[in-house]
């Protein structure tokens, strides 16, 4: 194709468009700077303005340059994205198969995508402490939020916090002033970090220090570490003291925490070995914070950057070590849009930097567990407990033929009655939330069920409502079935509320917590229960996942797991090492401290050889045994997997997209393996009808060449009835 030189510079541009390709445009004639690589510019696109990223200037278009539009104007004096980001941002474009002006956008703080936003400059951050008489006016006890404000405050440094840090702790400001305006609080000036003093950190125990000196003599170096620690081993006190050798040598770390419920109380515990050295990127800061936030890492102001998912984009100019707990967690995985991994972005960052990353997990995934027989991640193993806590006990409960109480057994509520008894706290998990999962009229036998999925409603009973999970939709609770009139309703399952329901009436003295996403939508809401659960008075836990992960309850000595069985029959290869995982963490609960702990699962499958393994043998055993499985299968990790999903109005519309993109791909290698089109197990939700083609195979690169026919093929064919289609490589979810 003939090239059309002209006489000023051309620019290419990375757009956040759908489009697998960059843009070239003219560079303003009137502008006196010349482009620069990641540099922010307003250009014209269809008909809207939008904020592309430069990548380069051309001499040079494929396009006649009569046709070329110019940018509007840049919008930053220095480039917002460095060079790294850059090559980051189009090798992921091209490993993920996803347009790379997405891929770039989602660098940049929120703040910085939006037209006619020039990068702000810092403000001043105003800074409260403690009355000294702030305990003798104590607002009322049922006030928990401010109780849980006022303990921050008294157990930070000289008790001052900035207007940020409450933010980042999850409070929000009305709560602030209403401290202020009860005169518990009063103006304080900023504490500069250097007169702050870090808390001392504690002796280590042998594995402790091993684990340590491993990471520490690879610093300067990519090396991949996997560190193996049971619950309560003493993970986070390792991080700290590599992160204090990464300071001490004048580097900057990353660290990474599945979910925004785990960053409260993980800061604090940074914040008093580091103050003044931490910011924190979630999305339950406001876009102004994660952009101060974002500017403080990126001019080296603060040494440590602790952060969810996206945290693992943010630039970092000195980056020297990169932590990623919870390494098996499926909440690193993005699910939709750029569906990007962090954990394994995190790996390519400090191989691309040249530092080592250290993954952790007391229940690593198979895909880690693979890369260290394949020895290219180092094994570290902590096995003991800190101070002198042991591990639980972990037996199972078998449920067939008893009589269940909303689904809580004999065995399990006697165990709770003698714990409370004992002064101690019970935890409760189940992973479902609501008062039950299916409503039904015990005449005719009707079902409720949602008008824009294939799923059926969940009872929020305290709400009088149903509610979709997998849509949000809503509707009333009915007072009456609408096909016969009977009022005579069953409730099919437990679910969380109904489970508290259950424990209050059996335990009416007794003070019960429920932690799920209905309980805590609130600012603070996590940490304010924690608080309370802290305190250790004899209590009830109820709670879903949320409370599986980080949490360090000492006078917790009993787990109950309700329900667990549906993991071990899913028809996603995955959910047995999910459910596996899960049984593990929330059973790492139990007997963190001295006192002795026990974990309970009820189970109507007590033969099932994966739990059996998990029981007896421990989560090292069951997690070769499911890689042998896997490896006989030829299953991920020891196959190369890639999903595409459309999703149209019709089902049909959504399965002759993916016929036709299978038919014009090459299939003709003996081991390329395809799975479909076929409909995703729920194939309605949100009104949209959702098909699969799954594609693998042993040879990465034949994977990614197919990938790459795919996204060509895709782009050309015609989308008709609104349909809607994705390349996810390296999935979690089949469908």
């Amino acid at each position: 194709m003939a090239t059309h030189p002209v006489t000023h510079p051309i620019v290419e541009i990375a757009v956040p468009c759908p489009l697998r390709r960059s843009f070239d445009y003219l560079w303003p004639e009137d502008c006196p700077q010349p482009p620069v690589a990641g540099q922010r510019v307003e250009i014209p696109f269809g008909n809207r303005h939008l904020v592309g990223i430069v990548l380069s200037e051309k001499s040079a278009s494929d396009i006649n340059t009569a046709k070329l539009k110019a940018v509007i104007q840049p919008l930053d004096a220095e480039p917002s994205l460095s060079e790294a980001q850059l090559k980051l941002g189009q090798w992921a474009a091209k490993y993920y198969h996803h347009p790379i002006g997405d891929c770039l956008q989602q660098m940049l703080p929120v703040s910085l995508r939006k037209t006619g936003n020039s990068e702000p400059r810092e403000q001043a951050v105003s800074c409260w402490r403690l009355h000294p008489d702030w305990q003798q006016h104590l607002p009322s006890s049922r006030a928990h939020q401010q109780h849980a404000l006022l303990e921050a405050f008294a157990t930070a440094p000289e008790h001052t916090l900035s207007m940020k840090q409450v933010n980042t702790l999850g409070f929000s400001r009305p709560l602030l002033r209403e401290l202020l305006k009860r005169e518990l609080l009063i103006p304080a000036p900023a504490l500069a970090p250097a007169t702050l003093s870090p808390e001392s950190p504690p002796e280590l125990n042998a594995e402790q220090a091993s684990a340590v000196a491993a990471v520490r003599d690879s610093l300067g170096q990519f090396r991949r570490f996997l560190l193996d620690g049971i619950t309560g081993s003493g993970k986070t006190e390792v991080y700290l003291q590599l992160i204090a050798h990464c300071l001490q040598a004048g580097r900057q770390a990353l660290v990474l925490v599945p979910e925004i419920g785990l960053t409260p109380q993980t800061l604090q515990r940074f914040e008093r070995r580091f103050p003044g050295q931490i910011a924190s990127l979630h999305s339950g800061l406001s876009d102004s914070e994660r952009l101060r936030s974002w500017q403080a890492a990126r001019s080296g102001e603060r040494a440590v950057l602790l952060g969810t998912r996206s945290a693992v984009l943010a630039e970092l100019p000195k980056l020297g070590l990169i932590i990623v707990d919870e390494e098996h967690d499926p909440s690193y995985k993005q699910q939709d849009g750029w569906r990007y991994s962090a954990r394994d972005i995190a790996v390519k960052r400090a191989a691309d930097l040249s530092c080592p990353v250290l993954l952790a997990s007391a229940t690593p995934s198979l895909d880690s567990l693979f890369n260290v027989k394949q020895q290219r991640y180092h094994l570290l193993k902590l096995q003991q407990r800190a101070g002198s806590a042991k591990p639980p006990s972990v037996r199972l409960v078998d449920i067939r033929h008893q009589s269940l109480h909303e689904g809580l057994s004999d065995t399990l509520l006697s165990r709770i009655d003698r714990t409370l008894n004992a002064g101690q706290q019970a935890l409760v998990f189940l992973n479902r939330r609501g008062f039950a999962p299916t409503l039904q009229c015990h005449s005719c036998g009707w079902i409720a069920h949602c008008n824009a999925c294939d799923a059926r409603m969940t009872v929020h009973f305290r709400r009088r409502e149903l509610r979709c999970h997998h849509c949000d939709a809503r509707a009333p609770l009915p007072p009456k079935c609408p096909d016969c009139g009977d009022s005579h309703w069953l409730f099919d399952g437990p679910g969380t509320e109904r489970l508290e329901l259950a424990l209050k009436s059996r335990f009416a003295d007794t003070t019960i917590h429920r932690i799920d996403r209905d309980t805590t939508r609130g600012q603070g809401d996590i940490q304010r229960v924690v608080n309370a659960i802290k305190d250790g008075q004899p209590s009830i836990l109820i709670g879903t996942q949320m409370l599986a992960k980080g949490h360090h309850f000492p006078n917790v000595t009993l787990v109950g797991i309700v329900d667990m069985d549906a993991g071990l029959f899913s028809a996603d290869f995955r959910a047995v090492e999910r459910c596996g995982q899960l049984l593990m963490q929330v059973a790492g609960r139990a007997g963190r401290a001295e006192l002795p702990g026990e974990v309970l699962i009820q189970t109507h499958c007590p033969e099932h050889p994966a739990l059996l393994s998990l029981i007896h043998q421990g989560y090292g055993a069951f997690a070769q045994q499911q890689l042998q499985e896997r490896e006989t299968l030829g299953l991920p990790p020891f196959a190369h997997s890639a999903v595409i999903r459309s999703d149209a109005v019709k089902l049909q519309v959504a399965e002759d997209f993916l016929e036709q993109l299978r038919q014009r791909l090459y299939l003709e290698h003996p081991d390329w393996q395809q799975i479909g089109p076929l409909p995703a197990p729920m194939a309605r939700r949100a009104g949209r009808y959702r098909c699969s083609l799954i594609l693998q195979s042993p040879n990465r690169v034949l994977l990614h060449r197919q990938l790459g026919l795919a996204a060509h093929y895709g782009e050309q064919l015609k989308k008709t009835g609104g349909l809607r289609w994705s390349i996810d490589v390296d999935p979690i979810e089949l469908f």
